[in-house]
């Protein structure tokens, strides 16, 4: 596993919310969609990839999930997937849709971004556990980094 520093690949990151975010609003008009990951937190270093959530009314989630299969993606294999949570990824690019459902537990990914965007101590230690994670497996990796957004999202 190989990171990327912000200046390598964030403004790419932010360019491709901007298009798929015309894309989903067109699909999905009363969807909220925020940029969340690493390419949505200043100075964080990623794997350069793109993570957006998309919210929905909880009844709505598996007739918007099939929506936005037509914009190139499928549903992401062996992860968690709930009446509440469809992870989604892009068959041709590293971009991954997080439909969930609004008021769910699921708008963590909301919440773990926004704390992050508001510690820059927090950021460097996200930088540290992920560079420690050079040569790891991506299931390993997935097990730190979920420890480590745990105890944020945990922290009053």
């Amino acid at each position: 596993m190989k990171f990327l520093s912000p200046d390598q690949y964030q403004k790419a990151c932010h360019e491709r919310f901007d298009y798929y975010l015309n894309q989903i609003r067109r699909l999905l008009p009363a969807a909220r969609v925020e940029h969340v990951g690493a390419s949505s937190v200043p100075g964080a270093i990623s794997k350069g990839d793109l993570d957006i959530l998309i919210g929905v009314d909880a009844h709505e989630l598996e007739a918007s999930a099939r929506i936005l299969l037509t914009l190139g993606f499928q549903e992401k294999r062996n992860t968690l997937r709930t009446a509440e949570l469809c992870m989604l990824e892009s068959t041709s690019e590293d971009v991954a849709f997080q439909v969930v459902a609004i008021g769910s537990e699921f708008e963590c990914f909301v919440d773990f971004r926004d704390r992050l965007r508001a510690s820059p101590d927090l950021v460097v230690q996200y930088n540290v556990l992920k560079k420690s994670c050079e040569g790891l497996s991506h299931d390993e990796y997935r097990e730190k980094k979920s420890t480590f957004i745990e105890h944020v999202l945990a922290q009053v």
